[in-house]
């Protein structure tokens, strides 16, 4: 089976993936603590066999755990070394091409990765990270020696998504996995997994990313107008910045702006509740669809300034207002009522 490794906006943050490159770990920018641990772990031989990778989206979280992948698999690298060739077979199936992770012994878990019966389901993954994806995927082939590579290793995306059947199934490889089996769990939200998986992981931290990293990856990305603002909004992640860039979505974040913006000025309630039932359907877009709110009163806020408009004031305290939303969001808040609460704050604003 190909471990199809697609998503979209912010769910994944592959930057310079599918491209020829060096050892992956080289591209990791403003991680430098995490990469030194990592790279003394693979030099050492003592690469922990499960770690917990947490930091907001955007960061190198992934990019991380495909070069940990990278360096543990590579054909070329000897003992005592700590990097990838990044040029062998082994190097260049372990970058995502096209969305698909081709060595055979590099697996992904992701909620809705697979189709229903590649995993033995009838219903698609809709909530979570189902028991069938673990028993598929990690179950049936943790009692095996790697196929063909040095290692075996699971990358599990959004970690804080495993069911709580899953989640248990895992316990047990997770401590006493056979050798050469890692396991990298990725998560924004550390403290919603159990325990007992948190107690299994050596926990690693991301950290934002600085100004200047994400002005690169924009610089890169051929964006410069705009960049401050940007770089502003993303709060160090550089998902976040690229998805602000992204043409294509920025129709959808603007038909966002348009509904709360009515709302807000609406004279009853009615379509900001409305706003808020429709939110709940895509969390991804909502997020999106917030920065790009919040956005919108920076330059609001911005303008009215240069006026020496007094109405700056409320522009300022909309657009704090839309980012405490974003973070409610990503510390898990439920999206009918973050928006519920939010439009009712911005018009008593």
């Amino acid at each position: 089976m190909d471990h199809a490794c697609g998503s979209r906006s912010i769910r994944s943050a592959s930057i310079g993936y599918g491209r020829r490159v060096p050892a992956l770990l080289a591209k990791l920018r403003s991680q430098d603590a995490a990469v030194a641990t990592l790279r003394r772990a693979v030099a050492s031989g003592r690469v922990h066999h499960a770690y917990l990778f947490e930091g907001v989206d955007g960061v190198g979280k992934e990019l991380a755990a495909f070069g940990l992948a990278q360096a543990l698999e590579c054909e070329r690298r000897n003992d005592g070394e700590s990097e990838a060739c990044g040029v062998c077979s082994a190097c260049e199936r372990v970058v995502l091409k096209n969305g698909i992770c081709r060595h055979p012994d590099v697996v992904v878990l992701e909620r809705g990765l697979y189709e229903p019966a590649q995993i033995g389901r009838r219903t698609p993954e809709t909530q979570d990270i189902s028991i069938d994806q673990v028993r598929t995927l990690v179950l049936a082939r943790a009692a095996f020696p790697p196929h063909e590579g040095r290692a075996k290793v699971f990358i599990i995306r959004r970690a804080e998504e495993l069911s709580i059947s899953a989640a248990n199934a895992l316990l047990k490889t997770l401590e006493e996995p056979n050798a050469r089996t890692h396991f990298i769990l990725l998560t924004t939200q550390p403290d919603s997994l159990l325990p007992t998986i948190r107690s299994r992981t050596l926990r690693l931290r991301f950290a934002s990313l600085s100004d200047a990293a994400i002005a690169e990856i924009l610089a890169a990305h051929g964006e410069a107008g705009d960049a401050a603002a940007i770089i502003a909004l993303a709060e160090g992640s550089a998902a976040r910045a690229i998805s602000l860039t992204n043409p294509e979505e920025r129709a959808e974040r603007e038909a966002f702006v348009e509904k709360a913006t009515r709302a807000i000025a609406a004279p009853d309630a009615l379509l900001g509740l409305e706003l808020a039932e429709e939110s709940k359907k895509d969390k991804e877009l909502l997020e999106l669809g917030l920065v790009e709110l919040a956005r919108h009163f920076a330059q609001e806020a911005k303008g009215l300034t240069v006026k020496s408009d007094a109405s700056a004031t409320r522009a300022a305290i909309r657009f704090q207002t839309t980012m405490a939303a974003i973070d409610e969001l990503g510390r898990n808040g439920a999206a009918q009522l973050v928006v519920e609460s939010m439009i009712l704050k911005l018009r008593s604003a």
